[in-house]
């Protein structure tokens, strides 16, 4: 069984992801920051009805030397990481001339910068042991772009490209990088959209639907369980958007 650390582990799909890799049987790391309380009886419950070992962190991922220091506090206590699943984001909604320098600021480093964090503080020990997973949770607007959504597709295009980037120096020491380009998923972050602006959107998904947060859960155990020659892809996961 593989040792698992899932950033933004208190949202709808990082929680549903530490629900599924704790029902197969692994060892969990769950990083949360702003909803770090809810993490508690998650991980409380994951140990009850799994029997799943499960640790939890209070980690800001957008502050590179807090993710440092507690990286090393998750590794030592759970003996090493074998999979890190990158799942912190925010969102931003509106027309890119009235964000911010702060909002851009804060979304930049939350979304991107913080992938690069975790990847950093994971790779020595995968290299040594010539072994490891890196699954970046990315967004079908880092593909398509979104109106609206400039910002937020920026990052998400950075991380697509950062995993194709990642994955071809890592892939020597036999360890993957991949990114899921996930659609529309039914999630708090989503719960701003009227019922009509969602009957719209899901017009425009050829499936009709947005996926289920289980659904997301299970392609990113997908991605854990493929064979470790599949690096360096951006996997879309849209109901053919």
């Amino acid at each position: 069984m593989s040792r698992v650390l899932i950033t933004g582990a208190s949202g709808d799909i990082g929680a549903a992801t530490a629900r599924k890799f704790a029902k197969e049987g692994h060892s969990l790391a769950l990083f949360g920051f702003k909803n770090y309380d809810s993490l508690i009886p998650l991980s409380k419950q994951l140990s009850t009805e799994f029997g799943a070992d499960s640790f939890c962190y209070r980690c800001n991922a957008a502050d590179d030397s807090e993710v440092k220091a507690t990286f090393k506090k998750a590794e030592k206590q759970l003996g090493g990481i074998d999979v890190l699943i990158n799942c912190a984001g925010i969102s931003f909604i509106g027309l890119d001339q009235n964000m911010t320098g702060e909002e851009w600021a804060e979304l930049c480093s939350t979304n991107l910068s913080s992938v690069m964090y975790f990847c950093r503080s994971a790779i020595p020990e995968m290299v040594n042991r010539k072994a490891g997973k890196i699954i970046n949770i990315s967004s079908m607007w880092g593909t398509y772009g979104a109106s609206c959504e400039a910002a937020y597709s920026a990052t998400k295009g950075g991380i697509n490209a950062y995993t194709k980037a990642l994955a071809k120096e890592l892939a020597p020491s036999g360890i993957s990088v991949n990114a899921l380009a996930l659609g529309a998923i039914d999630t708090k972050m989503n719960s701003h959209l009227s019922s009509d602006e969602k009957k719209a959107f899901c017009e425009q998904i050829p499936f009709g639907r947005m996926a289920t947060v289980t659904e997301a859960a299970d392609m990113i155990y997908c991605l854990f369980s493929a064979p470790s020659y599949l690096t360096g892809q951006v996997i879309g996961f849209d109901g053919g958007y």
